[in-house]
């Protein structure tokens, strides 16, 4: 069974609004701190909070068994439109709001996406497609952070927001002016029973929560860190995430080339290992912008790598309820990766980057270790199969 390349393009770009919508705005914090009358620390605290919104996908992964998938991310996309409409009032609460509605939103697409390439593409080629799917994250920063740097020094803050709400509404009527769906694979929905997750779903989930938290905890500072430390403005940190986005985009398509021929397991913690050589570098930056960059280049590559393999590694970790699989990742790395943002924020105005970097340092060797059980159990379960019984 595949997925012909037209679902394969339009899904795609309404992902890379959704995340566009999402990504702009930890790189432009202390612009929209002004625009707000607040702090970095609030701003923080909001989006860590905001990100807890992604528990949202608990209640929608029976339904994307059943075939839901291209509905809920039309719904997904109407929710980013409306709120880019909060944001743009100006008001802080009601952006905290806008924001909630937003990570609603943009979980909500993506559990939906990938649920929909999960359950029509065998394991052994799905690393390519949910890599090629996921280069809408690298997009929103090589695209979108450029073109948001010169909306906001053109046209002033609330530019991006509007711009989003236009893409948003363009989105939806792509996605839902798409071919027919292809039909799933016969193992690819649920088999109707309330069957627990298994062992294998929960250590994964656990390896992808510590990947989320690894990227989120140090990526929502970055902006803030290159403005503060590093002396980089606005139009500078839009350049900057055009070059990470850059690096990201490469990640993804390695990933897409690389990850189904020697293993997304094994892959995705060689990614995370270039996570921390990042992070480590990052400490040692000072007011260096080169080296500062170097590090973020290092940390923004094994990212992005491994979240994006991480995602068929959870997909067929129970194949009888991927979508139930993935909502619940969804939901358990929203809950971390929210608790590494408001983290974030007050780490950093007491420690610096330091403090930030040590917590995203801790949860890649946590995924490191999880994803290494994981291994052990599938050769152990692969040897167990090849013995002879009686």
């Amino acid at each position: 069974m595949s997925v012909g390349r037209s679902p394969l393009v339009r899904l795609t770009v309404g992902k890379a609004v959704t995340t566009t919508a999402v990504r702009w705005l930890p790189f432009f914090l202390p612009t929209l701190a002004g625009a707000f009358a607040t702090t970095t620390s609030r701003l923080t605290t909001i989006l860590g909070f905001g990100e807890m919104a992604g528990l949202s996908t608990l209640f929608i992964g029976r339904q994307l068994d059943a075939g839901e998938e291209r509905r809920f991310m039309l719904r997904a996309l109407a929710l980013v439109g409306v709120s880019s409409a909060l944001a743009l009032v100006g008001n802080l609460w009601l952006f905290g709001i806008s924001y909630v509605l937003l990570i609603v939103g943009a979980s909500a697409y993506t559990v939906s996406g990938h649920t929909y390439f999960s359950r029509r593409i065998p394991f052994e080629r799905r690393a390519r497609t949910i890599g090629l799917f996921e280069t809408s994250w690298a997009a929103a920063l090589l695209v979108g952070a450029p073109l948001v740097a010169l909306l906001i020094t053109s046209l002033g803050w609330r530019a991006p927001f509007l711009a989003v709400l236009i893409l948003a509404a363009g989105a939806s009527l792509l996605v839902a002016g798409g071919p027919e769906d292809a039909p799933p694979m016969l193992d690819a929905g649920s088999t109707g029973a309330r069957e627990r997750l298994n062992t294998d779903a929960w250590i994964v989930i656990g390896a992808a929560a510590g990947i989320s938290v690894a990227g989120l905890t140090t990526i929502v500072i970055a902006g803030t860190w290159l403005d503060d430390a590093l002396g980089v403005s606005t139009g500078g940190v839009g350049l900057v995430a055009m070059a990470f986005g850059a690096a990201e985009l490469t990640a993804s398509m390695s990933s897409a080339a690389v990850a189904d021929r020697i293993g997304p397991i094994p892959s995705t913690q060689a990614a995370l290992l270039t996570v921390l050589v990042g992070l480590g570098i990052m400490t040692q930056a000072g007011s260096s912008l080169a080296i500062g960059a170097l590090g973020l280049l290092f940390f923004f590559l094994g990212f992005e790598y491994s979240i994006v393999t991480s995602f068929s590694v959870v997909s067929e970790a129970m194949p009888s309820a991927r979508g139930r699989v993935l909502a619940v990742n969804n939901a358990v790395s929203t809950v971390t990766r929210g608790s590494g943002v408001v983290l974030s924020g007050v780490l950093y105005e007491s420690y610096g980057i330091n403090g930030p970097v040590a917590v995203s340092a801790a949860a890649a060797v946590a995924a490191i270790a999880l994803l290494t059980v994981r291994r052990r159990r599938a050769t152990s379960g692969a040897a167990a199969v090849r013995i002879p019984s009686g």
